[in-house]
């Protein structure tokens, strides 16, 4: 069996589970056996392409989230003026504090495709459980990353939800350190509304514990900032 088979088999297997969903349950939506369907999870036969369209179908979930990603991503790199923070970065991770739940929600960002004129292809996973399986998650985004000389915008819809569509802006990109603030700015769906939010981005994985949870917060200077310019400003 090939490491590509049994990748994809292993995320087929995650997200059927997630959904509470038997192996029978699958292989009728598909018309395959539920023999087929073990032996696509286990890796021991390769899924084609229309099958695997279907089996996204079935889940629920963007093609892409059932594909194996190896570790030579594409990296972001642009001409002319090279953001810093993300040169050279084929993933990368972003951190909220969603008052509702009132908790940290992680993010994980997988570059997938040159797009052309300084554009790249990416997804984006949001509220995910532990990030070995972080495709196993709440919210996916699908979109496009660009790059400005001192402005990086990613433009993205949710997969399942199409009219909830954000936008995060992420100001001096060009200048390099541990850590990035950007906007999150949209439409939600849980409830439908219209929200922006600060929101940490990062080239590795940050402890999620309280120091964490208060620079998420929004603080007592972000509010003075407010009502100075009677505007959502995150530099």
């Amino acid at each position: 069996m090939s490491e590509i088979s049994t990748e994809i088999g292993k995320r087929i297997r995650s997200l059927r589970k997630s959904r509470k969903m038997t192996l029978q349950d699958l292989a009728e939506m598909i018309s395959k056996s539920k023999a087929t369907i073990s032996k696509y999870e286990k890796g021991e036969i390769t899924v084609d392409i229309e099958t695997l369209y279907d089996i996204a179908a079935a889940l629920q979930v963007h093609v892409e989230q059932l594909l194996y990603t190896s570790p030579e991503r594409t990296v972001l790199a642009t001409k002319g003026s090279n953001p810093a923070f993300f040169s050279g970065v084929s993933q990368f991770y972003s951190y909220i504090f969603d008052g509702r739940s009132n908790q940290i929600s992680r993010c994980v960002f997988d570059v997938l495709s040159e797009a052309g004129d300084s554009r790249y292809k990416i997804m984006m996973y949001m509220n995910f459980k532990d990030f070995k399986n972080y495709q196993n998650c709440e919210n996916t985004y699908w979109g496009y990353i660009e790059h400005y000389d001192a402005l990086t915008n990613i433009y993205m819809k949710n997969q399942d939800t199409p009219m909830e569509q954000v936008t995060i802006s992420i100001l001096a990109s060009f200048l390099d350190s541990d850590t990035k603030w950007g906007l999150f700015f949209g439409i939600s769906s849980r409830p439908m509304m219209p929200i922006a939010v600060k929101m940490l981005f990062s080239k590795k994985i940050l402890k999620e514990d309280d120091a964490l949870a208060r620079q998420l917060k929004v603080s007592k200077e972000d509010i003075r900032l407010l009502k100075l310019y009677n505007m959502i400003s995150v530099t």
